[in-house]
């Protein structure tokens, strides 16, 4: 008996040899088409590492998954919300004591230290749940959730005017052109969700040029770039495909588009962008549906819909916010970025604070009833802060100004320990003087909770290895925060 290979004639003489000696032969075609198989998948694999979006392993294993960032721009004040002072009631009206003399180099802009008066808060305080946590009537109802509340007194930067705080608190550094957190977030951990964009962006009422800070991308490649969205209508501008083209002629354009730019990234394997281009072409397409199926609240049970605040004044657009917030986790979004936008309290501080408290109160209290029930509290971490807060002394008639100097956070979920507060301001909510958590702290722990090092999630541009939080920040606030 005999039987031909591919190159050799091998003789055989009983059924027994040639088992034995085919057997052989038959393991290497098997173990040639695994390896076959194996080169494959190393191309698929090489292919999705050129991808910029490929979610990515954290550095340590993470306690949160996402985050939701509801950011009180223009500037709440600390002791008209979640930072208490009898003493203001004390001194209400009276120049600051002597035992108060603020440090040289403070900036009050068109206030005098000598001449400035303390003004008490308007709004009264109470304890909520078995914590017992500090909390002003115009959080009234997020109060219900004390017991899940992290509160940061002790914040502080030392920047005076909005747009370097906007920017400290939104990319870490005073200076335009640095990555916004959620970009950082998305280009160290990648993209959960295959339909919708890994980074959102939602805010009240005209996007200035104060909100756009909040989702760009920097100095990081652009696909790292937050998406805005519209909480009514169509959801993001110019995603709709022009009425003449269907889905199907849609289809078979995008194949011959992607098959280009695949042959043309053949040639150029250390090139990233026509990856980027070919996965964002994919994204685009795949969000026509599920964009529009996200922004669809109709489907939400009623009482959900009115537990945010939905169809009422003056909760309806913050509640549509809130919601969509938690369908975005739901769904896989990284990092939701939900502004809250007129919180500069100058002239009427007490008017102003009124106004916004009765807008996001509601929602933000349904925002993590509803994360708790569905679950998704453990994994979402919640995080509520301004560029900075406000004075203890009078502005004009009953306004405060900005102070970066001392105020407060909170934050939820994400494996924290509620029902506590870190930190604190001295008597009159002036200065940060106990467990001080600079903006680069506070960017640090978001980052820890998510599983990345601060320090070692960087990125080189011009000369350097960049990073959110520049060459400062500490994990001690994360251990703090997961501690019972």
């Amino acid at each position: 008996m005999s039987f031909t290979g591919c190159n050799n004639h091998i003789e055989v003489h009983s059924r027994r040899e040639f088992l034995e000696k085919s057997g052989f032969g038959l393991g290497a075609m098997a173990l040639a088409h695994l390896l076959d198989k194996d080169k494959i998948f190393a191309q698929k694999r090489s292919i999705a590492s050129l991808n910029p979006l490929t979610a990515k392993v954290s550095h340590f294993p993470a306690k949160a998954k996402s985050i939701i960032y509801l950011f009180m721009q223009g500037g709440p004040s600390q002791v008209d919300t979640f930072d208490p002072k009898p003493m203001l009631a004390k001194y209400d009206g009276h120049p600051l004591p002597p035992s108060m003399h603020l440090e040289k180099g403070i900036n009050l802009q068109n206030i005098q230290a000598n001449r400035a008066k303390l003004m008490q808060s308007p709004f009264s305080f109470s304890r909520y749940g078995k914590s017992g946590l500090a909390i002003s009537e115009l959080f009234h109802k997020l109060g219900n959730h004390a017991d899940d509340l992290a509160v940061i007194r002790s914040c502080y930067h030392d920047l005076f005017i909005h747009g370097p705080a906007l920017n400290m608190m939104y990319s870490g550094s005073n200076l335009n052109g640095h990555p916004s957190i959620g970009s950082w977030v998305l280009y160290g951990l990648g993209s959960e969700t295959d339909n919708l964009p890994a980074f959102m962006a939602m805010t009240e009422g005209i996007v200035g040029t104060r909100s756009r800070k909040s989702f760009r991308s920097g100095f990081l490649p652009a696909i790292y770039q937050g998406t805005l969205l519209r909480s009514e209508g169509s959801p993001i501008m110019n995603l709709s495909p022009p009425v003449q083209i269907d889905q199907n002629d849609q289809r078979v354009l995008l194949n011959q588009v992607n098959q280009w730019n695949q042959r043309h990234m053949d040639t150029r394997q250390d090139d990233t962008r026509l990856a980027a281009r070919i996965s964002n072409y994919e994204l685009a397409f795949r969000m026509q549906t599920a964009a529009p199926e996200l922004m669809d609240i109709s489907r939400e049970p009623r009482h959900v819909r009115r537990s945010y605040g939905i169809g009422e004044n003056p909760t309806d657009e913050f509640g549509r916010m809130c919601l969509l917030g938690r369908r975005m986790v739901e769904r896989g979004v990284r990092f939701v970025q939900l502004i809250s936008t007129d919180w500069d309290g100058h002239a009427e501080c007490e008017t102003n604070h009124r106004t916004n408290g009765a807008k996001v109160d509601k929602p933000i209290a349904a925002l993590l009833s509803d994360l708790k029930q569905r679950g998704l509290l453990e994994s979402t971490l919640v995080v509520s802060v301004g560029e900075f807060g406000r004075t203890p002394m009078v502005q004009g008639v009953r306004g405060r100004d900005h102070h970066p100097y001392g105020f407060s956070a909170w934050m939820a979920g994400g494996g924290i320990q509620g029902g506590k507060v870190i930190g604190s301001t001295d008597d009159i909510g002036f200065h940060s003087v106990e467990d001080k958590v600079h903006a680069h702290d506070l960017h640090a722990t978001m980052l820890t909770l998510l599983g990345l090092d601060h320090e070692k999630l960087t990125y080189f541009y011009q000369g350097r290895d960049r990073r959110l939080t520049d060459v400062g920040g500490n994990n001690n606030l994360a251990e703090r925060l997961i501690r019972a």
